[in-house]
């Protein structure tokens, strides 16, 4: 028993020193939320981007792929170098999460003939579970000498 209290007592003191998990769940919700108001908010204004809701896609999430770097870059995992190699590692999770989702959307708006926000929204929050571990471990890694 005292093994597992020792565990429990370093990862809680590890989320508490650390505090990059806790940032990334905050600007991760601030992320999701300003994603999810985006998309919406542009088909709500424009009766060719509710038409055309795919090219409302396009740029709700080139304004969201912009939000989110900066975010995760600063508050999250506060580093202060090489943001153009950080936005080379950043970029390919976005781009890969934005192909399946242009794929998936005409199919599931089209097929399912589920309304496209709430489909997006649905597509959103699965894509919040693999974004910590390709950004701390690939988009803002530091060496040891790099802090």
């Amino acid at each position: 028993m005292g093994t597992i209290d020792s565990l429990v007592r370093l990862a809680h003191r590890r989320w508490l020193v650390n505090g990059k998990q806790i940032r990334f769940v905050v600007a991760g919700g601030v992320n999701t939320l300003f994603g999810l108001a985006t998309y919406p908010l542009l088909l709500w204004a424009s009766s060719t981007l509710h038409t055309h809701y795919m090219l409302g896609l396009v740029i709700a999430q080139a304004l969201s792929l912009c939000f989110a770097f900066t975010i995760y870059k600063f508050t999250v995992f506060r580093t202060r170098h090489g943001s153009m190699g950080e936005f080379s590692r950043f970029l390919p999770f976005y781009l890969v999460n934005y192909a399946v989702n242009w794929l998936a959307l005409p199919l599931i708006v089209g097929v399912a003939r589920i309304d496209p926000i709430i489909a997006q929204v649905a597509f959103s929050i699965i894509l919040v579970f693999g974004s910590y571990f390709w950004h701390s471990r690939i988009t803002f890694r530091t060496s040891k000498g790099n802090p």
